[in-house]
């Protein structure tokens, strides 16, 4: 996630849990929403950023569908091309938050030194690999489930769905195990994450994932939803180990990390199960 401070997402309007859900989308995509509020306003949603990102996974769920069930293209083109739209409907910024964090780990040295490094707008070989190393599994991923699509059921397709309410889960997973940062906008949204709406929040997501899977088992989409809770506890670990603290950078991350960990979940999963 992008650290920098642009006034257009963060003017005064009257609040409302509605223009809170608006600007959360406004300010994480590149919809033309255009709906605006504070941060604070924003990050009182935070917990329920994973049901807001289920609309995101219907859209690429919608693509997938199309391009498998009329189209008939190639898994791995299918998963390559609903990977590259939820980077960019994303607008890049978590992935890039990826690569930074990526950069930060992988040097030696104190925290303040790897801080300084995520925050250097040249991306290093850390950054890059890292990117490479998550980017290229997640399509793999992807491919394998929509192959499970042609193959068995193309309700394997929802899962899609599934998995990107599990990469905000991990990030509000994240958020819950990590200590803020004193700078930047990620902030905002590990300090307005309390225990009690982390788990309203997930059960929430657990209830949408079981409905979604019920057709090839229940039990496939909560785990997936366990995954990006997995995915986001992780990154949160990492970042504590080498940052003490978490920023945008990490809450980007966690999010494209609890999606992977969300897909290999459901994956071995089904594999067993079929």
């Amino acid at each position: 996630m992008k650290e920098e401070n642009n006034d257009d997402y963060f003017e005064k309007q009257s609040p409302s849990t509605l223009r809170s859900i608006g600007g959360l989308l406004t300010f994480s995509t590149i919809l033309p929403l255009n709906v605006y509020t504070t941060i604070e306003e924003m990050a009182k949603m935070t917990w329920f950023w994973p049901v807001i990102n289920g609309f995101i996974g219907l859209i690429a769920a919608f693509i997938a569908f199309i391009f498998t069930g009329f189209i008939h293209f190639d898994p791995l083109l299918v998963a390559t091309i609903v990977y590259g739209f939820l980077l960019i409907i994303n607008g890049y910024n978590h992935f890039d938050g990826l690569m930074d964090f990526g950069d930060g780990v992988m040097v030696h040295g104190d925290p303040e030194k790897k801080l300084s490094i995520m925050k250097d707008p040249m991306t290093g070989v850390g950054g890059i690999s890292t990117g490479f190393i998550v980017g290229t599994i997640t399509i793999a991923a992807l491919s394998s489930l929509i192959n499970y699509a042609y193959e068995i059921k193309l309700s394997f397709i929802l899962l899609i769905i599934v998995a990107e309410i599990s990469a905000k889960i991990g990030l509000t997973t994240c958020c819950i195990c990590s200590k803020a940062s004193n700078e930047g906008i990620g902030k905002y949204f590990i300090e307005n994450m309390n225990l009690k709406n982390y788990v309203t929040g997930l059960i929430i997501c657990f209830i949408i994932a079981a409905a979604l899977s019920i057709k090839i088992g229940f039990h496939i989409g909560i785990l997936g939803i366990i995954g990006g809770a997995f995915g986001g506890a992780l990154t949160a670990l990492i970042a504590k180990r080498h940052l003490e603290i978490a920023n945008g950078d990490v809450l980007g991350t966690s999010t494209e990390i609890g999606r992977l960990f969300s897909l290999i979940a459901m994956l071995i999963l089904i594999s067993i199960s079929f």
